[in-house]
């Protein structure tokens, strides 16, 4: 079976690599826009690198009326042990030499202040009633809080009022780094090809019922036949979809969202005093995807803070594309659609636009806000991060992802940002089951499936704490995770 992947990112990338390790038979080219692997929107600080687990995002854990809703915190954990039982896979089989090349131990922490301290307090006590969050801490002790994340505490008056919460077991991940490596591991030891530098211009259908893909690189225009497509293109997606004239197309569009942070490098001493990914409150009215964190960051050794994020609104698809590829991906039943969104999210639309034009001055206030005195404390500079698009799903907008799986399961794609890399490996098995459920019928195939992940099941994960405990240990044993003092009494 001939299979085409356009996106050679984190999500293409781990189907090419699942799928060959599943069924070694399957003939498997992915088609990258970019000249390498990981550049786009999996690149190191393009993203936040937060393995999300729902540890310390606030936004994972609504409120209504009082009343903390656990659940979507529940699954987000669940999928991000096994994206990590893959990676410890990897890791176990030697495609990938040093875990820390791409994942690194990092503290995640919850800091809010008053109206908000009894919000956390309640989040804590129902989510450290489930074994997944069973080593969280919470405190309002000044000394305690700073002890965990001195840079947000240093210079902040002891009067103000605070609560913290914290998982010791977090992790920063490098998913360019991640992403690079397996697609290493794809092409040299289980046969997949990568054209790099080659952009998707339409696919359609042959009349034999064949994906004809129409692409343009360097040497000029060239034709692919897929008998299954899979595009996992980011933003990219959108526009290929509309092409296809598949029934569902005229369901979604796309809502791009740009993003910027303040970065700095720091010393290998000073990451040493703040290892910790730090999340706070959005402000009210803010959207969910306006949430302040400080982040330390790790790539090729050398240590960053990271800081924001400062949203914005750009009407481009995927960064290096402009505004014109957005128009031509549009039709003219999108505009409803678009304006529907408009109206019903004015005060999304107003945040993103006063966003925008957002000067470095204003930035540097926001984070002596979060973290007083930082801006002064290290050489921050403004820089760019991935462009995000959002799903408008029936005029509506949906702030996670979707799978789509078109009815003779020869089409398949992944719409939506959220959380996004952290759960590849879980969404890109879900998808295989969806879109090549033909692989996991012989017995090799189920027998290497439980050797890559022991237990995939996320259901099972949530209602079985020893067997979710066995298997976390394993895995971050492997991926150089250390225990927490409180699994260590």
């Amino acid at each position: 079976m001939n299979v085409i992947i356009i996106g050679a990112g984190i999500m293409g990338t781990t189907f090419a690599t699942l799928a060959k390790e599943l069924a070694p038979e399957l003939d498997i080219t992915i088609l990258e826009r970019l000249d390498g692997p990981g550049a786009g929107n999996s690149w190191v600080f393009n993203n936040a690198g937060t393995g999300h687990e729902a540890n310390c995002e606030l936004n994972y854990t609504p409120v209504d009326e009082e009343v903390i809703s656990v659940e979507k915190a529940v699954k987000i954990h669940a999928q991000f042990n096994v994206a990590k039982q893959f990676w410890a896979y990897l890791i176990q089989k030697g495609a990938i030499k040093d875990p820390k090349s791409f994942i690194n131990q990092t503290k995640h922490c919850t800091i809010v202040s008053e109206p908000s301290i009894q919000e956390l307090k309640l989040r804590f006590k129902e989510m450290s009633a489930h074994h997944f969050f069973e080593q969280m801490r919470y405190s309002e002790d000044f000394d305690e809080i700073k002890s965990w994340i001195p840079y947000t505490m240093e210079e902040r008056p002891r009067h103000e009022k605070m609560a913290a919460t914290v998982i010791e077991t977090g992790t920063d991940v490098n998913f360019g780094a991640l992403t690079e490596q397996m697609a290493r591991h794809a092409v040299d030891d289980l046969g997949v090809k990568i054209e790099y530098g080659t952009h998707v211009k339409r696919v359609h259908r042959s009349p034999a019922g064949s994906w004809l893909v129409e692409t343009q690189n360097r040497g000029g225009d060239r034709q692919y036949k897929a008998d299954v497509l899979f595009v996992g293109a980011g933003g990219g997606a959108f526009p290929i979809l509309k092409k296809s004239h598949l029934p569902f197309a005229r369901r979604f569009t796309g809502f791009p969202v740009g993003g910027r942070f303040l970065q700095a490098e720091i010393t290998a001493e000073q990451a040493k005093q703040y290892r910790a990914k730090t999340y706070g409150k959005a402000k009210v009215g803010a959207p969910p995807m306006s949430v302040p964190h400080l982040d330390l960051r790790v790539s090729d050794g050398k240590y960053y803070l990271l800081f924001g994020p400062f949203a914005s609104f750009k009407p481009v698809l995927e960064r290096g594309r402009g505004f014109l590829d957005y128009l031509r991906s549009m039709r003219l039943h999108d505009i409803p659609s678009l304006l529907n969104v408009a109206l019903e999210h004015f005060p999304l639309v107003k945040y993103l636009v006063s966003e925008t034009f957002k000067g470095e001055k204003s930035m540097f206030e926001e984070l002596d806000s979060f973290a007083p005195g930082m801006s002064k404390k290290f050489n921050w500079k403004a820089v760019e991060a991935g462009q995000r698009v959002q799903i408008i799903r029936d005029g509506d907008l949906q702030m996670g992802t979707e799978i789509l799986v078109s009815s003779d399961k020869t089409y398949g794609t992944l719409l939506g940002a959220s959380p996004g890399a952290s759960v590849s490996p879980e969404v890109m098995l879900r998808c295989l089951e969806q879109l090549l459920p033909s692989i996991f019928t012989s017995e090799q195939a189920e027998k290497k499936k439980k050797e890559i992940f022991p237990e995939d099941n996320l259901e099972a994960l949530a209602k079985n704490p020893d067997r979710y405990r066995e298997i976390r240990d394993l895995v971050n044993e492997r991926l150089g995770i250390k225990p927490s003092a409180s699994q260590q009494d």
